[in-house]
């Protein structure tokens, strides 16, 4: 096998195709032939069983379509599906058989719901104001939101706002995903700066800041557009944003996440790593496969430093369908009103993703974040109209076909939720 490869986090907002209508079918007819011989029971017991059967064969069949199609020949996929009257779960092709509530694997960009999430609660408390520039001050205080230092000095500092941040369009360069111009008068221009510290110089163990990630964005003066007048995903306005928890809250990112929303929440097998040597998953976790150039690589291992605050979350697919379901339903720390501040999704006018304040809106499963990564692709949503929490998780990642794997896990969540939500377990 190839030796480990490193690729860039991700934040795809992507076409879904439609449902396989045909199957789902196939499914309902089943589960209907299946319900005489299950009604002697009547229990909820009996109807989870059932609906487990149903989900295994359904991801077992797509998945195994999936993976012929693209010739793919390690990794697997994994389903939890949380409703109001039972919980469902189903895996195929993995290499040790997944546990919902104790198989870790890197949840990427989902981070972002716990950074909105952080900057959301602070806003409620009063700490900050959203609607400040980053280049103010914390409401009462002269303490400006971003240091007043050359790291900071980026392209319309003093138009871009904290919303904008977390809606993704103050356009702020990011450094994880864009090479940065090979005008620059620096020695990674024509790179991905990230890349560049743990390739080209070897320093794979390296722990990225917040300063000088966008310190990179400064020093070269890059932007995308101006505040307010387009949509693009960016990494390192996340940073900007973990650089303003930790200023408004006196701890780090992660601590403040752990004291206001693991503990509180019970998310007891959630972490996010921050220093560079820290590249192992807890015990037990999916190994993670990455496929690029017709090449399967394994990429378990990873410095997630570069990530903190947009993409470095390890969880589980309870911990995350459980996160899920509190903080879109307003039981994570949130209120009723800050939610619906959070969930005012707006078209991006890209792939036709609608995007709010740090989470997406999906027809027919509503709102949550995917999340991409060397190893991973994850997909966490929560509907309120039905109650249903969904998380669906890969361990490998096809970088090359991203867009239609990544719409897999969209068409197998409806197909899913369709098939048991419509006979739920009573």
């Amino acid at each position: 096998m190839p030796v480990q490869k490193t690729s860039v986090i991700m934040g795809a907002q992507v076409a879904e195709p439609q449902s396989n209508k045909n199957f789902i079918l196939l499914l309902r007819l089943v589960l209907i032939l299946m319900l005489p011989a299950l009604l002697p029971f009547s229990t909820a017991e009996a109807s989870e069983e059932m609906g487990n059967s149903l989900l295994q064969s359904l991801v077992e069949q797509r998945w195994s379509e999936y993976k012929q199609s693209r010739a793919i020949d390690a990794g697997g996929m994994a389903v939890n599906i949380i409703t109001p009257e039972a919980r469902y779960f189903a895996a195929s092709g993995f290499n040790r058989t997944p546990d919902a509530g104790a198989t870790h694997f890197r949840g990427a960009s989902t981070t972002k719901t716990f950074t909105a999430a952080a900057i959301l609660l602070l806003h409620q408390r009063g700490v900050i104001n959203i609607d400040d520039t980053i280049d103010g001050v914390f409401p009462g205080s002269d303490t400006p939101y971003v240091p007043a230092t050359a790291d900071y000095d980026i392209p319309y500092k003093s138009q871009i706002t904290i919303r904008q941040l977390l809606g993704h369009r103050a356009g702020v360069f990011d450094v994880t995903n864009s090479a940065i111009p090979a005008t620059a008068k620096a020695p990674y221009a024509g790179q991905l700066y990230l890349e560049y510290v743990t390739k080209v110089l070897g320093q794979t163990e390296h722990t990225f800041t917040f300063d000088e990630l966008v310190g990179v964005v400064a020093a070269n003066q890059l932007s995308y557009f101006t505040p307010g007048a387009g949509y693009h995903y960016s990494n390192t306005g996340y940073s900007i944003l973990g650089k303003i928890i930790e200023r408004a809250s006196g701890l780090s990112y992660g601590e403040f996440i752990r004291q206001n929303f693991l503990i509180p929440n019970g998310l007891q097998q959630t972490s996010f790593p921050y220093l560079g040597s820290d590249m192992d998953l807890p015990s037990p976790y999916a190994d993670g496969y990455s496929f690029e150039g017709g090449e399967l690589y394994e990429t378990t291992l990873s410095n997630m430093s570069g990530n903190t605050a947009e993409g470095n979350i390890i969880t589980t697919p309870n911990d995350l369908a459980k996160w899920g379901r509190l903080l879109f339903s307003a039981q994570a720390g949130l209120n009723q009103e800050t939610i619906a501040m959070m969930t005012d999704v707006r078209d991006t006018g890209q792939h036709g993703g609608n995007y709010g304040l740090g989470c997406n809106f999906a027809e027919g499963l509503g709102y949550g974040h995917n999340g991409a990564h060397e190893g991973y692709l994850t997909l966490m949503q929560y509907n309120p109209e039905n109650g249903v929490a969904i998380v669906i998780f890969c361990s490998v990642i096809d970088f090359e076909g991203l867009g239609g794997q990544l719409g897999l896990l969209y068409d197998v969540g409806r197909a899913a939720v369709s098939m048991l939500v419509s006979h739920p377990a009573r």
